[in-house]
């Protein structure tokens, strides 16, 4: 592999210790530690010399309601203020302070979003928690409380008028981002998941295409339970790589869940730190062609040791190592 310097290079990371904030119980996977890890490895490893650390901010209501109900808004603050120890479901455990945690976890892209706009930058990434994507508009769902990658997208469509691909390579898929633009035609969402016939949440199917003047702009490749490397790469090259080039987007979101990783027991998935770096590389050349900035934010991914060397070799091949 060719190794290209980085002394240009810029990683602008939105972080806050705040983050571990949100505390469900002991024994669930949504652990603080997964962000303490990534941000031992950040701060202490081989991208602490290119890091721009960034405060994010609470996510203003009005953008948290361009997705979400607004009651629903209302009732996780509600819940959370009462001590509630979940919301919608057992495994979507939440505390006292998980309300403000999960405002800030979607407020963290809305800054990498205008971070991109208002600065140039072509990379961010947002490790935050808790994670976003089965969120959907009237409630929690799969340990997500506010859709973090579906707010920001809505932000950086409707504030900067871009054309945006959502690529989410989470084992699982990612129903309330799908859900939130399915009759979008500016925003194409692409999901490589778990078989959703087997699998959590269940949506995903392949002929869930879109609808009205969306129709089209929603790409689903439900993966065969044991798939890694091989299986995922002959995916990107026959039908993701084709089909983003098609759509020519102008910007990237990246809903980065690692627990496809084949030492992850969340999912029957065999992908390696490798075969990350492989889609990575894929996002790279997409940000290339079409001079579209990249926006990674952490979704799923609980096995500490994988998740954070896929973090790493995720940011390394995206900087151009």
């Amino acid at each position: 592999m060719v190794v290209y310097p980085l002394a240009k290079k810029s990683l602008p990371v939105i972080y806050s210790p705040d983050f571990k904030r949100h505390l469900p119980g002991p024994q669930h996977p949504e652990s603080p530690l997964r962000v303490e890890a990534i941000w031992r490895f950040l701060e202490n490893g081989p991208l602490r010399p290119f890091l721009r650390i960034v405060e994010p901010k609470e996510a203003p209501f009005e953008w948290l309601t361009q997705v979400h109900d607004p009651h629903y808004v209302m009732r996780l603050e509600e819940a959370c203020l009462k001590g509630q120890t979940h919301i919608c479901g057992p495994d979507n455990e939440i505390s006292f302070d998980s309300f403000e945690v999960a405002k800030l976890a979607a407020g963290a892209v809305l800054v990498a979003v205008d971070l991109v706009e208002r600065e140039g930058e072509t990379l961010v990434f947002c490790p935050v928690r808790p994670p976003g994507h089965h969120a959907e508009k009237d409630r929690a769902l799969g340990f997500c409380l506010f859709n973090n990658v579906a707010v920001g997208a809505r932000y950086w469509q409707k504030t900067y008028r871009r054309r945006l691909l959502i690529l989410d390579w989470d084992a699982h898929h990612g129903n309330g981002i799908q859900h939130a633009f399915y009759e979008d035609d500016s925003v194409f969402y692409v999901s490589l998941h778990e078989n959703p016939r087997l699998s959590f949440p269940g949506t995903g199917l392949a002929e869930e295409r879109g609808a009205g003047v969306g129709e089209g702009y929603t790409l689903n490749i439900p993966m065969p339970l044991e798939s890694g490397d091989a299986e995922y790469l002959k995916a990107f090259q026959e039908q993701v790589d084709p089909a983003v080039k098609a759509f020519a987007p102008e910007g990237i979101m990246i809903a980065a869940g690692f627990d496809a990783h084949r030492d992850d027991d969340m999912s029957f998935l065999n992908l390696t730190t490798r075969g990350f770096a492989a889609l990575s590389a894929y996002v790279r050349e997409w940000s290339r062609i079409f001079k579209a900035p990249v926006i990674s934010a952490l979704e799923g991914g609980y096995e500490l040791k994988s998740l954070v060397a896929s973090v790493e070799t995720h940011l390394k091949v995206l900087l151009g190592f």
